[in-house]
């Protein structure tokens, strides 16, 4: 009943219990109204039956007090033993009828309006409160009987018998409707309790369904669509949704696979799974996982709603993949690990066999072993480099001057690969800074170099680095081009996935380290596609740093 309640103690307007107040309000008001009616009238039309003046002001100020407290005060929690209401209310109406019973106005027997305050009091009063008014009421029959003695002796024991089967009757009357009243009060509150755990379950799945990845929408019988969260309304390609609902499959022809399939579900009343394809001009021709099942009908349906569930087929698979990547990854760390250091017995062993070794043939087997020994030995560096980066081994950032770092690394490059004639470089940065470390940027720039000369044509420029700022500002964007062919569109969506490679001899991690390393950092690489000479590009986008709200290290 607390839970009723306002913090001062009023209650809630909705609460039965304020409705049952301001029905007892309007029932007092109703009552004074007759007694003015009923005593003016026969003030004036009867004057035999001696009404005088002031019992008809006495009902007056009765429904004045009446108007007064249901005009300006508020119900307050019930089951209070005792306070300000009581007077306002109960205490007003016992003085004004026992007044109107002990005067016997216009000889009529006023003991039934006695009912109003004990209902009154057994409602909204405690236990004790409800018999105490009844108690009250029962003293003034009594003393009522107790002056009609001293008029008239002879109905004195009929007048005592009926006034304490009267006061009786009240008190069974307040004990009852009080513990109606209590009982009230428990399921009231039970129903608040339930009330309230219902919308914080309702609160909760709506905010768990909007944040799911997974697409639901929620179809009746007749094919409307009446709730679709937002991963829903992203593979129907239809953005507005929440704007428009509810809304028929029935709009768009590409959604028809929908329709009929929550058609299945509601004729087998079993739920029903399958793949379907929405044509391109509803959700760009994707192909998506549904599942659905039936709810419970409600009173109001005779069947009952089917929630569909959408997966795009694209989205499963490439969590698939990256799962299956990096169980791949921690295997393939754990084996690195395992023949680094047998692989570096061979190597070692092979170079002293070869300082004994005179034949050509003998000594064309040992180049091999050494070949093979030290590309096994790349894969286990790399590896293991994608280790260090994802666990973050490795050094710390550092604040970079990117033009001086960039230049000096592709300097370096240029002259290790004899490839400075094919190298075109456009550094203007700004003089841009960056927080990045410096192997790691050197590098995700050797790998870029090196996949981007592997496919460039031998002709000078065929490989080009250029270093600007974004039109914002924000960002500093690294891009390593070649002209080679351009990269087959099956290609791309793999480029940065580990172990992929279009080449027999390749191992497929020297991207998926660069997309590492930048990861960890907190910049970004990606593929675009130009229809310039230039066609496959390699963009980096580094965060830029400023000097006065970073300290650290300072490498130029």
């Amino acid at each position: 009943m607390a839970e009723a309640a306002r913090a001062d103690g009023e209650l809630e307007l909705d609460s039965a219990f304020a409705r049952l107040w301001r029905g007892f309000t309007t029932a007092r008001i109703v009552t004074a109204i007759v007694l003015v009616v009923l005593l003016g009238t026969l003030n004036v039309f009867v004057p035999t039956l001696n009404v005088s003046g002031w019992l008809v002001g006495l009902s007056v100020t009765y429904l004045i007090a009446s108007l007064a407290v249901r005009a300006f005060t508020k119900p307050h929690t019930p089951g209070q033993p005792f306070d300000a209401h009581w007077v306002s209310t109960i205490g007003i109406d016992l003085i004004a009828f026992a007044a109107l019973q002990l005067l016997q106005a216009a000889g009529m027997n006023y003991s039934p309006l006695f009912a109003l305050p004990v209902l009154m009091a057994g409602v909204l009063g405690s236990t004790l409160l409800a018999l105490g008014t009844a108690a009250g009421v029962t003293l003034l029959l009594l003393a009522d009987a107790w002056v009609m003695l001293l008029h008239n002796p002879a109905d004195a024991t009929s007048r005592f018998v009926q006034a304490g089967l009267t006061g009786i009757g009240y008190f069974a009357l307040a004990f009852v409707v009080n513990r109606l009243a209590g009982r009230l009060a428990r399921v009231e509150e039970a129903a608040r309790r339930g009330r309230r755990a219902a919308r914080t379950q309702v609160q909760v799945n709506e905010l768990v369904i909007e944040a799911l990845s997974e697409g639901v929408i929620v179809v009746d019988g007749q094919g409307q669509v009446q709730a679709a969260n937002p991963a829903a309304r992203r593979l129907l390609g239809f953005v507005d949704v929440e704007d428009k609902l509810p809304f028929a499959l029935a709009a768009q022809s590409g959604w028809q696979p929908l329709r009929e399939l929550a058609g299945r579900t509601f004729d087998h009343s079993r739920p029903q799974w399958g793949e379907i394809a929405l044509d391109e001009e509803a959700a760009g021709a994707r192909r998506i996982h549904v599942r659905t099942r039936l709810t419970a009908p409600e009173e109001t349906q005779s069947e009952g709603l089917c929630v569909m569930f959408l997966q795009d087929l694209r989205e499963m698979e490439a969590r698939l993949r990256t799962e299956k990547l990096a169980a791949m990854g921690r295997m393939s760390a754990a084996v690195a690990h395992e023949i680094r250091n047998p692989l570096a017995a061979i190597a070692q062993a092979n170079e002293l066999m070869e300082e004994d070794l005179k034949e050509p043939g003998l000594k064309q087997l040992s180049s091999l072993v050494r070949k093979n020994a030290q590309r096994l030995q790349q894969i286990v560096e790399e590896i293991l480099d994608i280790s260090r980066a994802r666990h973050g081994a490795g050094g710390a950032s550092e604040m970079l001057a990117l033009d001086s770092q960039v230049a000096a690394a592709c300097n370096d490059w240029a002259m290790q690969t004899r490839s400075g004639a094919r190298l075109q470089l456009s550094l203007a940065s700004g003089g841009a800074w960056v927080r990045f470390d410096t192997d790691h940027l050197r590098r995700v720039l050797v790998n870029l170099l090196d996949n981007a000369i592997r496919h460039a044509s031998p002709q000078p420029g065929g490989v080009r680095i250029s270093l600007e700022p974004s039109e914002d500002g924000a960002w500093a964007l690294l891009s390593v081009a070649s002209d080679g062919a351009p990269i087959p569109q099956e290609v791309e969506p793999y480029l940065f996935e580990p172990f992929h490679s279009t080449r027999s001899r390749g191992t497929g991690l020297g991207l998926y380290i660069c997309r590492e390393l930048c990861e960890r950092h907190g910049a970004r690489i990606d593929f675009r596609r130009h229809d310039e000479r230039h066609c496959n590009v390699f963009e980096v986008m580094m965060p830029r740093e400023s000097l006065t709200s970073v300290e650290g290290r300072l490498v130029l």
